[in-house]
Order: structure tokens, then C-alpha cells, then sequence
């Protein structure tokens, strides 16, 4: 018979784990997930992505306010699942609940760990101009991302990525991991190692300030934020009194002019561009107050961003 476990998520991110050990043909027997909660402009009750991949897999779902809760720990302790997996669950497992599973509490982190500890590693390494990022699974304990690592496997970060794409990717990739690894600790073929605690970095949870261009930065820099920040919280500036969100650009840092970082600079007719410290950024994709995502070429028309406007 295949083990048992439990699986603890919550986000997009969780579904594709979620979806390759039922698919592998692990008994789930418990689903577990925050709690339904407002979402968009209409603020609206939705239910977590994993809510919604679970009941369509036909696992039956909790969703405990608080895991913590006696309640809680006293209908998980019955079913002594041989694993317990989590995946972006959103809230700190304590002893009581870690010790449930007979063969052990697995997590999926999305970076190679010890580096970006915490809850946006994804975001961070693009944000610091890492050039390679990865998947890590590893046996958890109480710390936050400090449990002894099981599996780990790099990817190359590309130069126009993302957070988006490269959350896909990672996800993909910590679905295919996790199979992996509960099957080869079943097998007795797979053994954890200690990280190298001082090696350690932290991704702290963004912030919707945190996507404010600074065009004091050089190109490069202002080009890793937004890709870092896309979605979210999305990288912003100012001009006038305008919000324009930027989706998508370009750091040419080889290019030099003359002008005041946040100066929008000469180009073709159909091009934004926009002095920094260091080089030049081209903005190709655009969000203006409207709501509504365009190419720059169209947004110009209806914006007249001439050379020598400022933007903050």
C-alpha cells in the first residue's frame, strides 16, 4: 500500500506538488489550507488556489485559523500519516503538529538553501542579480527554512525572467522533486546533511512600497526590480500625479547621456526611455491609473512623454 500523508498549502505555487503526489498515487488523505479570504477590487470571498486543486482531486480540506489550536492538533494526531508535506502553507508548524508523521515533515523551498531563508526567496534572487536559483527539500524543524536539506537541484535564472515565470518554473520543478524524495526516503536510499548555517540569507516578505523605482539605481538594478516585483507588489513611479506601473523593460547600461536620473531621453518615436545613474532603461510594457496593461508604442499615444519629462 503507498504511504499516507497530509499536505499543507496554500498558493499556486503548492498545486503542482499537490497534483504530482496524487498523481503518483499517495493515499491523501487531508488536505489542509488557510482560510477562504477576500480577493480583488470586489473583495469578494475566494478560496485558496489549493482549496480548489483538492476538492477537484476529490481530498477533503481544513482549514484552521490557527494550527496551533488543540482542536486542530488533536484531529491530525488519529490519522498518523506517514509524511506530512508542506508548500507555502502561511503559518509556522510547531512541535506538536511536525512530530505527527511517523516517517518524517517534508517542506519544498524555492532557493538552495541556506541562501533566502524565509517567504519571497523567489523575488529576492532576482532582486540581487543571482544568477542561479533552485529547488530544495528538506526535513523540517521549528526554525524558519532551517531543517536538514534532502534534495536540492539548481536552475539558471534568465536574463528577461520574471518572479512569475520563474515561480512556475520552480514549482514545476519542486513537483517533481518531492515525488522523488518521499519515494527515496521510503527506499532508505536518501539521507539528509546539516546546511551551512552561516551561510544564511533571508527573503523577508515584500511589501507594497518595496516596488518604488529608485532612478538614482543604474539600469540594470531598476531592470532586476521590476522583473523581481512582477506581479507583485509591481514596480512603480511617479509622474505628476500619475501611478504608472511598469511591467516589462530593458537596462542598457552600455548606453550613456547626460541628464538628471528619472529624465525620459530621446529615442525612436515609438520608444520610452529613461535616464538612470548608470545607463539607460527602455520601458517596453506599461500599467497607466486606467488599469489596463499596454506596449509602450500604444500607451504614447494617448501619454505624450516627451523628452526632458521627469518622472519620480
Amino acid at each position: 500500500m503507498q504511504p499516507a500523508l497530509v499536505f499543507m498549502g496554500t498558493p499556486d505555487f503548492a498545486v503542482p506538488p499537490l497534483e504530482a503526489l496524487h498523481a503518483a498515487g499517495f493515499r491523501i488523505p487531508l488536505v489542509v489550507t488557510q482560510p477562504d479570504r477576500p480577493k480583488g477590487r470586489g473583495r469578494g470571498v475566494a478560496a485558496p488556489p489549493v482549496k480548489e486543486a483538492a476538492l477537484r482531486l476529490g481530498c477533503e480540506v481544513a482549514q484552521p485559523p490557527k494550527v496551533r489550536a488543540p482542536e486542530f492538533i488533536d484531529r491530525l494526531k488519529p490519522m498518523a500519516p506517514d509524511f506530512l508535506v508542506v508548500v507555502a502553507f502561511g503559518q509556522i508548524l510547531p512541535q506538536s503538529i511536525l512530530q505527527i508523521p511517523m516517517a518524517g515533515s517534508i517542506n519544498i523551498h524555492a532557493s538552495l538553501l541556506p541562501k533566502y531563508r524565509g517567504p519571497a526567496p523567489i523575488q529576492w534572487a532576482i532582486l540581487r542579480g543571482e544568477r542561479q536559483t533552485g529547488i530544495t527539500t528538506m526535513l523540517m524543524d521549528v526554525g524558519v527554512d532551517t531543517g536538514d536539506i534532502l534534495l536540492q537541484r539548481a536552475t539558471d535564472i534568465q536574463d528577461t525572467e520574471n518572479a512569475d515565470h520563474l515561480h512556475h518554473r520552480l514549482s514545476r520543478m519542486g513537483a517533481e522533486m518531492v515525488v522523488e524524495t518521499l519515494h527515496r526516503l521510503r527506499l532508505g536510499t536518501l539521507f539528509p546533511y546539516s546546511q551551512k548555517h552561516d551561510d544564511a540569507t533571508y527573503a523577508p516578505m515584500l511589501r507594497k512600497h518595496d516596488g518604488r523605482i529608485q532612478w538614482e539605481q543604474s539600469a540594470g538594478r531598476i531592470d532586476a526590480l521590476i522583473r523581481a516585483m512582477t506581479p507583485w507588489p509591481g514596480a512603480y513611479c511617479f509622474w505628476g500625479q500619475k501611478r504608472l506601473k511598469i511591467i516589462q523593460a530593458r537596462g542598457l547600461e552600455g548606453v550613456h547621456i547626460e541628464a538628471p536620473p528619472g529624465t525620459v531621453v530621446a529615442g525612436f518615436p515609438d520608444e520610452l526611455r529613461v535616464a538612470t545613474t548608470q545607463g539607460v532603461l527602455q520601458i517596453l510594457q506599461i500599467q497607466s491609473d486606467s488599469g489596463k496593461r499596454m506596449a509602450v508604442k500604444d500607451f504614447l499615444r494617448g501619454h505624450p512623454l516627451v523628452p526632458g519629462s521627469t518622472l519620480k
